[in-house]
């Protein structure tokens, strides 16, 4: 199996399949209202709603670099308040999510192994770690969501 292949088979188990945290995005997700993902737990958290559009904007910047664009990362380091708390609004960012899953699929699925080593000048970190970090970022957040799901 290419090294590709097995990231696929992460990003898709994190995203809507069986990964070794036993919770994954969509399940997680789809459980949640734009009600509750808009409602602070705590005073000074950030809202699942705000954790996931943060989500979303990594992602996105993320694929960007290995795409070859030089990014500046935010001094909000992408967390926003929510605009539009509509249920509609809620759907419309689930649905952002899924595109950044396919998006991300997509390049993995056309990645060259040697471009893993390829490095990002902006902080030295191969495209590999790159990749790695997504998938760790996600997962962290993905914590974060279901621990705050439980208070809403």
């Amino acid at each position: 199996m290419k090294e590709s292949d097995r990231l696929i088979s992460l990003f898709q188990k994190l995203y809507n399949g069986s990964p070794w945290i036993d919770v994954n995005l969509v399940s997680t997700l789809s459980k949640i209202t734009a009600s509750q993902a808009q409602k602070k737990a705590l005073p000074n958290a950030n809202s699942i709603w705000e954790i996931i559009n943060h989500l979303i904007s990594w992602r996105i910047n993320v694929l960007q670099r290995m795409q070859g664009k030089q990014i500046k990362t935010p001094d909000n380091n992408y967390f926003e308040p929510v605009k539009d708390g509509s249920d509609t609004a809620w759907k419309e960012t689930l649905h952002q999510l899924e595109t950044t899953h396919k998006e991300w699929i997509d390049f993995l699925s056309r990645i060259e192994t040697t471009q893993f080593e390829n490095i990002y000048p902006g902080n030295e970190m191969t495209y590999y770690e790159h990749i790695q970090g997504i998938l760790q970022h996600d997962t962290y957040h993905l914590g974060q969501v279901v621990l705050l799901s439980k208070y809403v």
